[in-house]
């Protein structure tokens, strides 16, 4: 849910793939890889005994890393669990590998959602020789180029760019889009990312690929907008805005999705600009946003406000968002 606007109306963004809605702040940045320690002969006690304090956890076979706090939501802890998978693969792989996929888009920090507990990388070839499978570890038998290559954290990662598009060919489009909107938003080239989908015309995916970047937009900010509008998309309800601009007798507020013609709008409330922390007291927030929604309502607008919740049964989301156009379409034609 987007707070009161920053800005005049002209600083309103309006290339979508490149622009970011005004007062965004909060940009993806890249995530750091925890430090691994291997073990051996030589130092396998003191690591047994480190393990036993919970100083250290395995990852892998014989490959540990420090432990952490494990504070935050479930998504946030299996960020972390594959954040430490990827740095003991990366550490323990002997070829040559890329961390890629949704890997990658985890690394540079980019938006992710349902993340799968596995590492993936790309490498020249398959690797010879029957091997064991391994249910944490993707390999993708593709050569990355030097152009589509980057370094974070030490470890060789596909860019921003070159992740945007093997993501929105390869995962559902829903999560697709979560990706590419982060992309564009922590400054993904939407020029490089043409090139890239022009270079791989005619592969797998690539059809998806190009709708999922057409309707990527950079003013996404979160997860939550992201999922809302592919299920606004997939409905064909015709196209809608993001952080629409909509004057009211408290000033100027910024919707999250909408469509400001008919004035109704979609609000994503997660819920922890509520829980305190960083968002201040939860309190002063409710009442702050009472006053912004009885504001806007006034105005004219009709919101529908979306909870994670809800998102756990689209059918019924998309009937309510319907109910709403139809009501908007009708008052318009009474005028």
């Amino acid at each position: 849910m987007a707070d009161d606007t920053r800005g005049p109306p002209a600083e309103r963004p309006r290339d979508r793939r490149g622009s970011r809605r005004p007062g965004d702040t909060a940009l993806p940045a890249p995530r750091r890889l925890p430090e691994v320690i291997r073990s051996g002969p030589w130092r396998r006690s003191v690591i047994e005994r480190q393990v036993r304090r919970g100083d250290l956890r395995p990852v892998r076979r014989g490959v540990y890393v420090p432990s952490v706090t494990e504070d935050g939501g479930p998504a946030l802890r299996r960020e972390r669990r594959v954040l430490a998978l990827a740095a003991a693969v990366a550490a323990g792989l002997k070829t040559d590998v890329v961390l890629s996929h949704e890997t990658a888009a985890l690394v540079h920090g980019l938006n992710l959602y349902g993340l799968a507990e596995e590492v993936h990388v790309c490498q020249d070839s398959k690797p010879a020789g029957r091997r064991t499978p391994d249910p944490h570890l993707r390999r993708h038998p593709i050569v990355v180029p030097d152009r589509d290559r980057t370094d974070v954290s030490g470890r060789p990662v596909t860019t921003i760019e070159r992740t945007m598009v093997d993501c929105a060919r390869w995962l559902p489009g829903a999560r697709a889009l979560v990706v590419a909107d982060s992309a564009l938003r922590a400054g993904a080239d939407p020029d490089v990312v043409a090139l890239l989908l022009d270079e791989a015309s005619g592969r797998p995916g690539v059809r998806q690929a190009r709708r999922i970047v057409e309707v990527a937009d950079a003013r996404a900010e979160s997860v939550g907008e992201s999922l809302v509008r592919w299920f606004v998309l997939e409905a064909d309800l015709g196209p809608v805005e993001l952080a629409v601009e909509a004057p009211t007798r408290r000033g100027r507020y910024w919707v999250d999705l909408g469509w400001p013609t008919l004035e109704v709008g979609i609000e994503f409330d997660g819920l922890v600009k509520y829980s305190g922390g960083e968002f201040g007291d939860p309190r002063q927030r409710l009442l702050a946003e009472k006053r912004r929604h009885d504001a806007l309502t006034e105005a004219g607008w009709t919101l529908v406000h979306v909870t994670w919740e809800d998102l756990r049964d689209p059918a019924a989301l998309i009937a309510r968002i319907r109910a709403a156009l139809a009501a908007a379409y009708r008052r318009r034609a009474a005028r």
